[in-house]
């Protein structure tokens, strides 16, 4: 039974809510977070990749960058761009892309949660990321970005966001690149405590993104218990900033992959090699060529698409983690004839989300690689059926869309 509570946001006032909003910190790179903030000054970026305001060319991790990032979230409250809930309050966020809705409880979930295995995992954390943020979430004593959870659902959840979906939102605006951003703030003490006990009965967790921040939160927390040896479990620091999702509103888009080489093989001796594994034919239609069904993929190769299907003796079924297609084309494909030990090092392949579309496996392969591939998305009942094994997924399994947007929500750790 996994605790959600209400808290007390950091955040900004209705009129500047749009400009302060950010995408994630880790889906750009530096030079493209300056080019993002050129002329908004608001922007949550500021303190999220707090670079963008000193020289270029500081280093990441530098103590100046944490300062930076700190003076700049306590001057948003200085000034009047954040303010603080005085209630505990839940948040009701929807977003809208492409005609699709998902909508989530913002709130904050338990550290022990997480330690005790009801806040469930797929995949495993680098440390030098955990590193980073830890020092991030410490030094500004908040959790500034949310983590993206979903779980089974419960109706009566559903029932009071609905109500409260009825009412005048305090946010609502579109981003540029055209997804809608709504969110409603409940206030009401009655059902706060009736989303918190219904929450409480609706089974574990389960991280769909953001591991590396909720790492984070964690080690924060460990790190502020070894500080206080007479805490309660009350206090901030216990919990983390999340927003929860019913895992059904959820949609996971296809991580494709393309490799720069052949490993030594000409064309036809590439294709003769994977069709010891794999059926290959012409792809089907006309362009590019997106699976249809598990277990298929799709595969440009100088100029032309084909398609891919597995054999039967190239998986276990028993094995939720080995009959991922990820795992299928990495151990039967990638592994041995393109000599792709550890896709999360090797310098020859690269990841290319679902939402820049197959196009831009063309043009990779057009450009400095050789051959790029297709996939059908994981499923969220792939990912659940592997985090309540205990097993983790391969790197770059899943890519969800849309990203959660930072600065809309911040959850102090103590005073």
């Amino acid at each position: 039974m996994a605790i959600f509570r209400p808290f007390k946001a950091l955040r900004p006032t209705n009129d500047l809510a749009s400009k302060v909003a950010a995408l994630p910190y880790d889906v750009m790179n530096s030079e493209e977070a300056r080019e993002m903030v050129k002329g908004n000054p608001y922007s949550f970026l500021h303190t999220d990749k707090a670079e963008i305001d000193l020289p270029e060319g500081t280093y990441l991790y530098s103590d100046e960058v944490y300062a930076k990032a700190k003076e700049n979230l306590t001057n948003s409250e200085k000034k009047g761009i954040m303010v603080n809930d005085e209630t505990p309050c839940f948040y009701v966020y929807r977003q809208i892309m492409n005609g699709r809705a998902q909508t989530g409880l913002v709130g904050c979930a338990w550290v022990d949660d997480y330690i005790e295995n009801r806040i469930k995992k797929h995949e495993l954390t680098r440390a030098d990321k955990e590193a980073d943020r830890i020092r991030h979430v410490d030094t500004c004593n908040a959790n500034t970005g949310p983590i993206f959870l979903c779980y089974k659902g419960n109706n009566m959840v559903d029932e009071i966001i609905a109500k409260h979906m009825c009412k005048a939102p305090e946010y609502d605006f579109i981003t540029d690149d055209g997804i809608a951003n709504t969110v409603w703030v409940i206030s009401d003490t009655a059902d706060c405590t009736a989303l918190e006990e219904a929450l409480c009965q609706s089974g574990d967790f389960y991280i769909a993104d953001g591991h590396h921040r909720c790492a984070s939160a964690v080690n924060v927390a460990k790190m502020r218990r070894e500080a206080n040896p007479d805490y309660t479990g009350t206090e901030e620091f216990n919990f983390f900033l999340a927003v929860l999702f019913p895992a059904n509103q959820l949609e996971i888009m296809d991580y494709n992959r393309a490799v720069k080489d052949l490993n030594g093989n000409t064309k036809e001796e590439f294709i003769q090699k994977i069709s010891e594994k794999f059926t290959v034919e012409a792809a089907p239609c006309q362009g590019a060529y997106h699976p249809e069904e598990k277990h298929t993929f799709g595969m440009y190769l100088d100029g032309m698409w084909y398609k891919l299907s597995a054999k039967k003796n190239t998986f276990d079924p028993s094995n939720p983690v080995d009959q991922l297609d990820v795992s299928i084309l990495q151990n039967n494909l990638l592994t041995p004839i393109l000599n792709i030990g550890d896709p999360r090092t090797d310098k020859r392949i690269d990841f290319i989300g679902g939402i820049r579309g197959l196009s831009e496996l063309e043009r990779l392969v057009n450009g400095d690689f050789e051959v790029a591939f297709s996939m059908y998305p994981t499923t969220l009942d792939d990912l659940m059926s592997i985090a309540d094994a205990n097993m983790i997924m391969p790197p770059k399994s899943t890519w969800f869309e849309p990203k959660l947007l930072s600065g809309l929500f911040i959850h102090k750790l103590g005073e």
